[in-house]
This record gives structure tokens, C-alpha cells and sequence, in this order.
């Protein structure tokens, strides 16, 4: 092969690997927001199912007609905010739990649980951390103050004065295994903690 064909092949190779990091980028660019979606979809489901639980509890009509019903009669309020804005009667949502898991980003068969939240009774949060010390979260630390602190917290008890936290450290370590939350009022606080504790274990997964 000439001089002028290595070049020309060189040119081409160059042409194909630039071609093919644009690619790489836009697939795992896809993947991230899928699995964003993917999050948000799971969640919106959680929401759902508590709805037609908490719908069915108060009728022996199923959650879907009165729904229906309700989209007739007035399109200015969704279910949720009915349900969400009105403080929900303790007796109807006892014995509830939500669940969400937070995973760590990349391919799927890498991807790791960092920490799994359960929401019970509409009142408490418990947030278990998955391999603590790796997490290495403490509570003195400067992302934990400024993210899920100041973030979430003090922004809750600022509506909520009766919010109430405590923790549970891994053996004998500084490290937290646990985060308690009580006193809990509507879904928007959980989400809001859900989003800075997933917030959290990103930056602290990355640095």
C-alpha cells in the first residue's frame, strides 16, 4: 500500500472512531434519561396504586369509576391534589408503604442499590443505606448538610415544625446505616426527600 492509500485509510479510520464516540455518547445519553423515566414511571405507579387503595377504602364503587366521575364534574383539580392538599385521614392510609429504590447509574448490569425508602403509614420515612460504609455518608459532612439538610429537611420543617429525624450508624463507625423521619404530612415532602437523597448519592457516588 502506498503512502497516499495509508493516509486515505488513516483519514477513514479517524472519520469512523469520531463517528462512533458521537454515537456512544447519544446512546448513553438515551439510556440516562430512560432510566430517569423509568424512575419517574415507577413512582407515579406507587402513587397510583395508593390512590385506588385509598379510593376503594372510602366506596365499595370501583377507583376507577369514581374516577371517571370525577374528571366529569370538574377538570380544575387532579386526584392528586384532592387527596394531597386535603390532610388524608389517618384511619384510611394505616397499614400503607411505599417503597422506592435508588440505584447508581451506568449499564444495567453494573448498576448498584444504593439505598432503598419506605414511606409507611403517610407519616414516617425509613431510608436504609445499602453498604454504609462505602456510602461513607456522615452526618457532619458537607454534601449531607447541603444537599438533603438544608435541601429537603429544614425546607419540610419549615411548613412542618413537627418533623422529627434520627439516625442508626453502622457498628461503631460515624458512617449512617440509617435515616429516620416522622411526622411526615403529604407526598410531596417524600418526593422531595426521595429526589435530595437520590441527589446525594449521585454526587457522593461520583466524587
Amino acid at each position: 500500500m502506498n503512502s497516499m492509500g495509508i493516509r486515505d485509510n488513516q483519514t477513514e479510520i479517524e472519520k469512523l472512531s469520531l463517528m462512533l464516540s458521537k454515537i456512544q455518547n447519544l446512546y448513553y445519553k438515551k439510556k440516562e434519561q430512560l432510566e430517569e423515566l423509568q424512575i419517574e414511571i415507577t413512582e407515579l405507579k406507587e402513587v397510583l396504586n395508593f390512590l385506588n387503595s385509598l379510593i376503594s377504602n372510602k366506596s365499595f364503587q370501583s377507583a376507577d369509576k369514581i374516577y371517571t366521575n370525577h374528571l366529569q364534574e370538574t377538570d380544575t383539580k387532579s386526584i392528586e391534589e384532592q387527596y394531597f392538599i386535603e390532610e388524608v385521614p389517618k384511619e384510611s392510609v394505616k397499614g400503607t408503604n411505599i417503597k422506592r429504590k435508588i440505584f447508581s447509574k451506568g449499564e444495567e448490569k453494573d448498576s448498584k442499590l444504593l439505598c432503598v425508602l419506605n414511606f409507611v403509614d403517610f407519616n414516617q420515612v425509613e431510608i436504609k443505606l445499602i453498604d454504609p460504609k462505602d456510602r461513607s455518608i456522615r452526618e457532619s459532612s458537607e454534601e449531607f448538610i447541603t444537599i438533603f439538610l438544608r435541601g429537603a429537611l429544614l425546607k419540610i420543617k419549615d411548613d412542618n415544625p413537627d418533623l422529627e429525624l434520627g439516625y442508626d450508624y453502622f457498628k461503631d463507625s460515624k458512617f449512617i446505616e440509617c435515616i429516620k423521619l416522622s411526622n411526615l404530612k403529604s407526598m410531596q415532602e417524600f418526593d422531595l426527600i426521595t429526589s435530595k437523597m437520590r441527589e446525594l448519592l449521585a454526587n457522593q457516588v461520583n466524587t
